[in-house]
């Protein structure tokens, strides 16, 4: 059985061999997470600074922190002797994996990212894409969640948006409401577009410029076919187009206008035997 002196030798011995590499790796590791939470405070000002999206200048911070004390990590454990090739090796393997497995996730992560910075809609805009529409009510890193109109909840994958057209309605501020009606061939042209535009005029959230237009578009087999497309405020799309069906409607009823509809003649034939 070893005696009290020579376990103390032994333990002095280990001291002296691993004390100062101990020592050593927690400076390392103290410093270098010390370094990482600065240049994660650093760059996550000057992203304010320069009015990158919250969300995504989060995300890239604690990514570039997380990678930094990564790096420490290995730097630490290999000052008190660990292997850390084959670590680092461990590593890759399971980070090229990974990236397998997520690989449709890293593609919607990627496709936020650009949304992010390019900037193709914004919250509070109503946009058509992904095989959707509706207004955008949140922008993520990996979905899109839009509301449709009759208040769905919808959640589209980035890579399906940035994969496809958007149509942004909203960008401009400003819409074209189209709408066609169709009159009888026997109706007074000229009486049909004043009508029209006197209905127009008294729409007061229709734009003055650009200026409606009011014009005959076709002739249909049974209607003479006017093209009328005011402009409105975005906001204003629905309700108007909706109030100037009703309006156009009721007073073509009172001008005795009629709207004609497809009808068919069948002739019957008495066949002789």
């Amino acid at each position: 059985m070893p005696s009290v002196d020579s376990i103390l030798v032994q333990i002095q011995g280990f001291l002296a061999l691993y004390g100062l590499r101990v020592l050593a790796a927690l400076a390392i590791f103290i410093i270098g997470r010390i370094i990482a939470g600065s240049i994660r405070k650093v760059m996550k000002k000057a992203m304010d600074k320069s009015k990158v999206d919250p969300t995504l200048s989060g995300f890239l911070t604690s990514v570039v922190y997380f990678g930094i004390l990564t790096f420490v990590v290995i730097a630490a454990l290999g000052k008190l002797g660990v292997q850390t090739a084959s670590f680092i090796a461990i590593l890759g393997a399971a980070g090229l994996a990974v990236g397998l497995a997520l690989q449709g996730s890293l593609s919607n992560f990627a496709a936020g990212v650009l949304m992010i910075i390019f900037r193709p809609f914004r919250v509070g805009e109503y946009i058509e894409g992904g095989g959707t529409a509706g207004t955008v009510r949140d922008i993520g890193i990996f979905t899109t969640e839009l509301t449709t109109p009759d208040n769905k909840k919808v959640i589209v994958p980035n890579s399906k948006l940035t994969g496809d057209n958007i149509v942004n309605y909203s960008v401009t501020g400003t819409r074209r409401v189209d709408m066609i009606f169709g009159v009888s061939y026997g109706d007074d042209i000229d009486k049909v577009k004043r009508i029209i535009q006197e209905v127009l005029e008294a729409e007061t959230r229709i734009l003055e410029d650009p200026k409606p237009l009011i014009a005959l578009s076709s002739l249909g087999d049974s209607s003479v076919n006017f093209s009328v497309r005011p402009w409105v405020k975005s906001g204003d799309y629905w309700p108007v187009l909706f109030d100037l069906n009703e309006a156009i409607k009721k007073r073509f009823d009172a001008e005795k206008i009629s709207i004609p509809f497809p009808q068919q003649d069948v002739h019957l034939y008495k066949v002789e035997k």
